[in-house]
């Protein structure tokens, strides 16, 4: 039977129940239940988990009898370098890649003069008309146009009818065939994204000037002057909804503007110019005469002797050897 002072020890102290007041019960019921800590050690990602490979387990495995290290040899015993290849000059080093990808060299569709001039005996090119890019990629004349297309002088003696003809770029016997057999040529800036346009009709391919304003050709209508006779149906159509764009790098924009390329640019090089855009044509040798000290001859240049005279006793040596101002290069 317990005692009296055990009793005593068993019963729990009385501990008042504090209730919440009236306007907090709302805020405490929608409390988020809260969850012990402990699943965090518990977290795992089962798709990520890679199960180790089981070797010398059966030949049903794929990895039994001798673990997918083959039959006898270095490598079935120890270890081997990566890229040894038992004493032998490694192949990477004998024949090794040599030179890099130029990143920026143009993907140009080669065509030939022979193809050309097969592609109009066959009746798939209308000679009558400028040959562009479309009629070339319509015609399968070329295939897998990116950047441009190139005319190259693969067969120039077989080129006998006179073509007028509208490339990205030519080679310099290609130019000479092809003017040699009574036709023109003209190149013309493209980018990968105008050739999609023309291929697609959102472009004209016929266009050797350069763009000028208003962008897009449009059919001219009559219109009243009146402001409120327009009319919806009376609007400008419009043929294409894109421009062929122009170069805009130096180098694009020097091989357009040079003659030699019969470039679509190179009536805009004034004459006695050259295409380049840094770089002045230098002067004939012919062009300076020299006179001397004491002449009454005028120069090339228009001026009177005397000035002549001057310049030309100015770039001679001073007396103590050192050159005159005008013959310094810095």
């Amino acid at each position: 039977m317990a005692t009296l002072q055990e009793l005593i020890h068993c019963i729990r102290p009385f501990r008042p129940i504090h209730r919440p007041v009236s306007f907090l019960r709302p805020c405490l019921a929608a409390r988020p239940q809260l969850r012990c800590a402990s699943i965090l050690t518990e977290l795992s990602d089962p798709a990520s988990a890679k199960k180790p490979i089981r070797r010398g387990r059966g030949a049903s495995s794929g990895k039994g009898k001798t673990s997918g290290r083959g039959h006898k040899g270095q490598g079935q015993r120890g270890k081997v370098p990566h890229g040894f290849e038992g004493g032998q000059t490694p192949l990477y080093i004998l024949k090794g890649k040599r030179g890099f990808d130029n990143i920026h060299a143009l993907d140009m569709a080669p065509v030939n003069l022979d193809r050309v001039q097969s592609w109009i005996d066959q009746g798939r090119l209308d000679p009558s008309k400028t040959i562009t890019v479309k009629e070339l990629a319509e015609s399968r004349c070329i295939h897998g146009v990116k950047d441009g297309v190139k005319l190259l002088a693969k067969g120039a003696t077989a080129l006998r009818t006179p073509i007028n003809i509208l490339v990205s770029r030519a080679s310099a016997a290609a130019i000479t065939a092809v003017e040699g057999a009574g036709g023109t040529i003209m190149t013309r800036y493209y980018t990968a994204a105008s050739i999609r346009r023309i291929l697609r009709g959102e472009s004209d391919a016929n266009t050797p000037l350069p763009n000028t304003f208003p962008a897009l050709t449009t059919t001219t209508i009559a219109i009243s002057s009146s402001r409120h006779s327009f009319r919806k149906n009376q609007k400008p159509q419009t043929t294409f909804r894109y421009r062929v764009p122009d170069p805009s790098s130096r180098k694009d924009i020097e091989y357009y503007r040079d003659p030699a390329h019969r470039g679509y640019l190179s009536h805009l090089v004034p004459a006695g110019e050259g295409p380049s855009l840094f770089f002045k044509v230098p002067k004939e040798n012919g062009a300076r005469t020299v006179v001397g000290a004491g002449s009454d001859v005028a120069g090339a240049d228009g001026a009177d002797g005397a000035d002549a005279a001057d310049a030309a006793a100015s770039r001679k040596k001073k007396k103590d050897g050192s050159l005159g101002a005008e013959n310094r290069i810095w």
